[in-house]
């Protein structure tokens, strides 16, 4: 079954490398159709128009439309981590060439923002006790990349 709705992204004239670049990020991920500009233009004859990718079963388009248009944090993508080693992977190879954020953002090499996030920060964010949530929050607000031990560590205290 196709997707629905398919995330575009536009990038200057990078949208092969971006494609490489992601699937080899993540594990269950590869690179799908190349399509070229024609005489048509707007770009080049010849040079890539889009790349369709897929991460861990979600298909992707990169479009290379020119400069007109820069990525912002409006948009990001959050990945749910199951581990620390998720975490401590992605985060690795996402933020090498690009910066880190606060609370488990960062923008990649290309500037798409994405958020590294570890399935535990929900559930200790939606306690019932409130002093254990807001320990939690604390924590978190002072992180970069996501530390679970930390925040395990502040809803004990809680």
């Amino acid at each position: 079954m196709q997707q629905k709705i398919t995330p575009f992204l536009w990038f200057n004239n990078q949208a092969e490398e971006a494609a490489a670049f992601y699937t080899s990020v993540f594990k269950n991920a590869k690179v799908g159709n190349i399509t070229r500009y024609g005489e048509a233009g707007p770009q080049p004859t010849g040079d890539v128009m889009t790349v369709s990718f897929e991460i861990e079963g979600m298909e992707f388009t990169a479009l290379n439309g020119g400069p007109e248009f820069n990525f912002t944090e409006a948009i990001s993508f959050a990945v749910s981590c199951a581990s620390q080693e998720e975490v401590d992977d992605l985060w690795q190879k996402l933020t090498d060439g690009g910066e880190e954020g606060p609370c488990g953002w960062l923008k990649d090499r290309f500037g798409v923002s994405w958020q590294i996030v570890p399935t535990v920060v929900g559930e200790l964010l939606s306690d019932p006790d409130p002093v254990k949530a807001q320990c939690v929050a604390e924590a978190l607000y002072k992180m970069k990349k996501i530390d679970i031990q930390t925040l395990k560590q502040a809803y004990a205290q809680g």
